[in-house]
């Protein structure tokens, strides 16, 4: 069973309205489809059980994470309070996905390294600067090229999770390859408005505010697309930024190729750019205003895997206590 076309239409209107984001949007329409699907009625017709069995399937049939649990429960909770307008009792009969502590895979410097010696191009430059800025992967496509203050060795990541701006550093040592790279753009940038293609997608209503925006320089992406796509709202040709999939694949074949041990993913970069700079003594809190932490806790983490072992704690074996070899 489908979800019924006008209300998908209601909950768009309703997710815009309250500038959702567009991956916040996509997920939700996922997770309401899969709760119709589940029940095979109208969402209009079931209530806090049927919720509460939808929650528990996933759980306990499906197995999946806590993450993706809570994700499903927001999802539900918009539908009925925002779309349908039904107040829903507190659910107490869900089964609870269970939750498990993970410590972020962290790379050497050696290992990281490794692995941006196997990159080139685009890819290399987007995987600098998620470890040499402690970007996220998403954040650092939707740079623009008014982003960038080189002269100040600074980068402004606008709207980065919980839809804040930050500030975070520009390394000195890709402000060459930056600038190379800019001036790369320049030229494209110029052949494009020559041959009056469709700008740049642009945030919510700026570009009913500002109609040629879409085309100003100041307003690129660091790194465009190749070619053209719909624009999900206005429904007009625009020109989007690199897809995250290409960076991902390209990094996946670096790891390979670097022979490294440990996976290691894009996020990998920002988790080593953290814990990097913790043991060089920079101040935890710091290191929270360039990740964009809220809580100081999220990023506390970083001091369990840091290369100084747990807690810092020396090994009795390292003292010289023990004797013995290996050896048969």
């Amino acid at each position: 069973m489908e979800l019924p076309p006008g209300l998908r239409a209601i909950a768009r209107e309703r997710m815009r309205t309250r500038h959702l984001a567009l991956r916040t949007e996509q997920a939700y329409l996922h997770w309401w489809q899969r709760y119709v699907a589940f029940h095979r009625r109208d969402p209009g017709e079931l209530g806090a059980t049927e919720v509460e069995q939808f929650l528990s399937h996933l759980a306990v049939n499906r197995r999946v994470s806590a993450a993706t649990q809570n994700q499903a429960l927001q999802a539900l909770l918009f539908l009925y309070r925002h779309v349908l307008e039904i107040e829903l009792p507190w659910l107490d009969g869900v089964t609870r996905a269970a939750q498990h502590r993970k410590l972020p895979v962290v790379s050497t410097r050696t290992e990281v390294r490794a692995l941006l010696s196997q990159l080139q191009g685009a890819p290399w430059l987007v995987a600098a600067l998620l470890y040499g800025s402690g970007l996220r992967l998403t954040e650092a496509l939707r740079l623009r090229v008014k982003d960038l203050a080189l002269e100040r060795g600074e980068l402004i990541v606008r709207e980065g999770k919980g839809r804040r701006d930050r500030v975070t550093m520009l390394p000195a040592s890709l402000d060459t390859a930056l600038r190379a790279h800019l001036q790369r753009l320049r030229t494209w940038y110029d052949e494009e408005r020559r041959c009056s293609r469709p700008g740049v997608t642009l945030p919510f209503a700026l570009s009913r505010k500002y109609p040629e925006a879409g085309t100003r320089w100041g307003w690129q992406y660091l790194f465009p697309a190749a070619g053209l796509c719909r624009d999900p709202y206005s429904g007009l040709s625009v020109r989007h930024h690199l897809h995250e999939k290409i960076i991902q694949r390209a990094v996946q074949g670096a790891v390979r190729k670097a022979e490294l041990v440990q996976p290691a993913s894009c996020h990998t970069l920002r988790h080593c750019f953290a814990t990097h700079l913790l043991e060089d003594g920079y101040d935890i809190r710091t290191v929270q205003e360039l990740l964009g932490h809220t809580d100081l806790k999220t990023t506390m983490i970083y001091t369990h895997v840091m290369a100084k072992g747990a807690r810092g704690v020396r090994s009795p074996l390292d003292r010289g206590e023990a004797t013995g070899s290996t050896a048969q």
